[in-house]
């Protein structure tokens, strides 16, 4: 569980004076580049992904799809882009036929990127370039029929597709690319465990550095130096102190470090896309007997979703067997605080939450690839929550950690 951008600009400009980049620097300078070896995904393993997305699109009789810049296009294209106004776009057919539409103007550098071979479509200012989708499909016999959209295109370029293809029906298209990026492939797993290698190596050595009164910014500006020291790209700090640990995501009111309380760190890397998410959650001093319950009980928590994570098992059985337990304990029940306000975990990989979730009611079965946090966090209201958050993936042998939890409060790093 992650917010992004929880540092804001102005929190970091204060950190100046209290860190400056030279010392943060100089801090990080032993520490070794864990990304080095870390091999990204190929040209014939993005191809691979074509012919089982084609294969998918005839199974469920969808003639094209439709991908806008994201973590989607990357997977299937290698296109690094952004989404503006000025449609860019990968139209996949189910013949394996590949076209990148984008404004003239930006061609060359669009194809910096292109990772497949694809024919680029190029429109200018003036016109319409889901005109030239329509186009390029109506040659290939695709006027008509189902036209798939991954799940998160706009709505501008759906409703622009329906007009310029009045003969075809627009359907979600997620039943396709779900079907390919749920399941990791094992170059995926290897660039992900790279990335939860230097998390965990960039809380080592964050850890030893906090002090009573450093902000969540102070600390976080160290995770972030360690985890770019590290070969990784930081792709979030969450760092919630003392109360503030009671509310996931976190409060605007000022915290500080003390003695006694709460610190909860939730951090992630990315290597060459993939993703890490990595929560931990102990006392800076000693640990008071209620927190120290809490925190054996949230531990245990983990313990019992990792164990209901079976081949074949529902997805959402996983979240069923952690709140069985915790209301054993008087937690919950259900959703209810104190306890458990979110799901147990969400599926991960180039995005930091993707499907599915490990969550009441989601019928997906558990499968071989597939990705989930791990984090039943213990939240009470007006004095502290503990999250852990470990990430595993599933094999034919059941699920396999890709960061090990801690075992225990005085242990939180080990």
């Amino acid at each position: 569980m992650h917010r992004r951008q929880f540092l804001g600009t102005a929190a970091l400009g204060g950190l100046v004076a209290t860190l400056s980049a030279p010392v943060l620097a100089t801090d990080t300078a032993s520490l070794p580049n864990l990304a080095a070896k870390a091999v990204p995904i190929s040209k014939p393993e993005r191809m691979a992904r074509i012919a089982k997305v084609t294969a998918l699109m005839q199974e469920n009789d969808i003639g094209a799809l439709l991908i806008e810049p994201g973590s989607s296009l990357v997977y299937f294209t290698g296109v690094e882009w952004w989404r503006s106004e000025r449609l860019t776009a990968a139209v996949l057919t189910r013949e394996g036929e590949v076209a990148v539409v984008t404004p003239f103007f930006e061609e060359p550098s669009v194809r910096e990127s292109l990772g497949i071979e694809a024919e680029v479509l190029t429109w200018n200012e003036d016109e319409n370039p889901l005109a030239a989708v329509a186009a390029w499909l109506g040659r290939r016999g695709l006027a008509k029929g189902k036209i798939g959209v991954e799940e998160t295109v706009r709505y501008f370029a759906v409703d622009g597709l329906e007009k310029a293809m009045p003969g075809a029906t627009v359907v979600n298209g997620a039943p396709v690319v779900r079907g390919c990026r749920m399941m990791k492939s094992a170059a995926e797993i290897a660039l992900m465990q790279v990335a939860n290698d230097i998390t965990m190596a960039a809380y080592r050595h964050t850890a030893p550095r906090i002090e009573a009164g450093m902000t969540p910014a102070e600390i976080g500006a160290i995770m972030r130096a360690a985890t770019v020291a590290l070969g990784g790209k930081s792709e979030f700090e969450l760092i919630l102190l003392g109360e503030a640990s009671a509310y996931p995501h976190g409060s605007g009111q000022p915290q500080a470090v003390k003695a006694g309380e709460v610190v909860l760190m939730d951090c992630g890397a990315s290597v060459h896309g993939y993703q890490s998410d990595i929560s931990r959650s102990f006392v800076y001093g000693k640990p008071s007997p209620r927190q120290r319950q809490v925190w054996d009980q949230m531990r245990k928590g983990q313990d019992v979703a990792f164990a209901a994570a079976k081949l074949g098992t529902p997805a959402g059985a996983v979240d069923d067997a952690v709140r069985a337990y915790y209301e054993s304990l008087g937690w919950g029940p259900g959703y209810k605080l104190p306890g458990t306000s979110h799901r147990t975990g969400h599926g991960i990989g180039l995005d930091g939450h993707e499907p599915v979730n490990l969550v009441r009611g989601e019928t997906t079965e558990l499968a071989p690839g597939m990705c989930f946090s791990n984090e039943p966090g213990i939240y009470i209201p007006g004095e502290f929550g503990i999250r852990l958050e470990d990430c595993f993936y599933m094999t034919e042998a059941g699920p396999k950690w890709f960061s090990e939890p801690p075992p225990s409060i005085d242990r939180p790093f080990a």
